[in-house]
Formats: structure tokens, C-alpha cells, sequence
């Protein structure tokens, strides 16, 4: 009976052990195959702050935020939500869909407007300057009011417009709207034009927009100008013509094509604006 006891107790002693190892054996694999954590990459990002609300009022300045762009997300507005989620809760930004689709979270990064959700950070020491879209008033921080440019972009009556006495898009049989049909080669015109998502970007990198933002519409909305002056469906070609022949609206451009350089969309508006002289003269 001792022996039979002893004989048992060795052997669950014996496969304890083996468990024990087998246990090891797993974690260690499982160890190895993991992927390395990567090491600390701090770098300082300098950012454009201020604030109407402050008492007394401040001159806006440049806050400087150290991040580890290893521990986060590859763009701008990753690090920005870094920062705001992390360390400073009152910094105010716009962002929406983090596709580049919204052109909400519009801004200028080291000296070139773009979308923080588009443009990668640099993984290196050199710090990065992060301000508003510049010659626009500043709401808070990076928010800057856009009021004068989507009025400017209302101005130019932005819709399909046709005559009241066009009956070609309504069926005779039972009196109700038809489709605006349009050919393959008509609707390709619009192409490079119907792309813009009306982040501001190109026209806040443009100085003639700068110095008359009050009078010159600015590349944006001059490329939808011609948009609907190209479409085929809408039938005021001649008075939207009309509407932007002027020294201010139109012919302030002077073909720097700052506009293009930074469209986040690779569109070229400065070319839109000289197709539209072109039809003008």
C-alpha cells in the first residue's frame, strides 16, 4: 500500500512538471513571436493657440507639445487627438470623416496648407509647425471662419439652373420630372472640377486672395463657377459668364498656382480660371 502511494504521488509530481514546462515552452514562443515594442520617438510639435475668452486678453502665441509619434497614429490629426485627448483638453480643432472627404480639418503645416487627416508626420527630430489657414480671422486656436468664403461660394449660385419654359425634362404623359440626361463626352468636362471638396486650402494660399479676399472669389470657387459653366445641363451659361466678368472676381488671379501645389485633391484651379477667361474673351 506505501509503495502504491509513493508510485502514484511520483507520477502526478511527474506530470505537474511536464505541464509546468509545456507552460513555459508556450509562453516563450509566444513571447518571441510577438512584435517588438518600438522604441520612444518624441518630437515637439509647435502650435498656434489662442483664445477670445481669455481675461485679459492675450496676443495668439505658439505652444510647443513633445508626442511619441510611435505610440500613435501616422497623420497630423492623429496628433492632434493625441494631444487634446492626452494633454491638453482646451486645444480646438475641426475634423469630421478623417478620409480627406469633409475638408474640415483644413490647416497650414509647416508653412503648407493641407488636411491634417492627409498629411503624414514626419518620423524624425525636426519639430513641426502647426497654424490656421493663413490671412483668415481666427475663431480659437486652429478654427478659423470660413463666413466670407461660402458666401462667396453662394454668390455664385452653385445648383442646376434652367428656364421655366423648358419642357424637355418632363413627361408628357403624366407631367412629372425627368433626369437631366448627359452625354459620356459632356459629363467628362466636368471632371478635375466636380472633385473639390471646398476645404479653402487653395484660396488660402493664394496672395491675391489675400490682399482681396473682400472682392476676388479665390480659386475654389472660380473652379465651380466654370463647373456649372461647363455642364451641359444647366442652361445660364451666359449669365453665370457675366455674373464673374469683373477686374476683381475674376481677373485678380495672376497664375501663381499656389492653388494647385496644395489641393489636397490634386486639382488645378488656376487652369479652371484661365479655361474661363478663355470663354470670356
Amino acid at each position: 500500500m506505501l509503495s502504491s502511494s509513493m508510485s502514484a504521488a511520483s507520477s502526478s509530481a511527474a506530470s505537474a512538471s511536464a505541464a509546468a514546462s509545456s507552460a513555459s515552452a508556450s509562453s516563450s514562443a509566444s513571447s518571441s513571436s510577438s512584435p517588438a515594442m518600438k522604441p520612444v520617438l518624441e518630437k515637439e510639435f509647435h502650435i498656434y493657440r489662442w483664445s477670445p475668452e481669455k481675461e485679459p486678453p492675450e496676443k495668439p502665441y505658439m505652444q510647443t507639445y513633445k508626442v511619441d509619434v510611435n505610440s500613435c497614429g501616422p497623420m497630423m490629426l492623429d496628433v492632434l487627438l493625441k494631444i487634446k485627448d492626452e494633454q491638453d483638453p482646451s486645444l480646438v480643432l475641426r475634423r469630421s470623416c478623417r478620409e480627406g472627404i469633409c475638408g474640415s480639418c483644413a490647416m497650414n503645416i509647416d508653412g503648407k496648407n493641407g488636411l491634417a487627416c492627409l498629411t503624414k508626420v514626419e518620423k524624425d527630430m525636426a519639430p513641426t509647425r502647426v497654424a490656421p489657414l493663413p490671412h483668415m480671422f481666427v475663431v480659437k486656436d486652429l478654427v478659423v471662419d470660413m463666413s466670407n468664403f461660402y458666401a462667396q461660394y453662394k454668390s455664385i449660385e452653385p445648383w442646376l439652373k434652367t428656364k421655366n419654359d423648358d419642357n424637355r425634362h418632363v413627361d408628357a404623359e403624366t407631367g412629372e420630372a425627368k433626369e437631366y440626361l448627359q452625354s459620356k463626352d459632356d459629363r467628362l468636362k466636368l471632371d478635375g472640377m466636380y472633385e473639390c471638396i471646398l476645404c479653402a486650402c487653395c484660396s488660402t494660399s493664394c496672395p491675391s486672395y489675400w490682399w482681396n479676399s473682400d472682392k476676388y472669389l479665390g480659386p475654389a470657387v472660380l473652379l465651380q463657377a466654370y463647373k456649372w459653366i461647363s455642364d451641359s445641363r444647366d442652361q445660364f451659361t451666359d449669365e453665370r459668364l457675366k455674373a464673374v466678368d469683373d477686374a476683381f472676381k475674376l481677373y485678380r488671379c495672376h497664375t501663381i498656382m499656389n492653388c494647385a501645389k496644395v489641393c489636397p485633391k490634386g486639382l488645378n484651379p488656376g487652369l479652371g480660371i484661365q479655361k474661363l477667361k478663355s470663354q470670356l474673351h
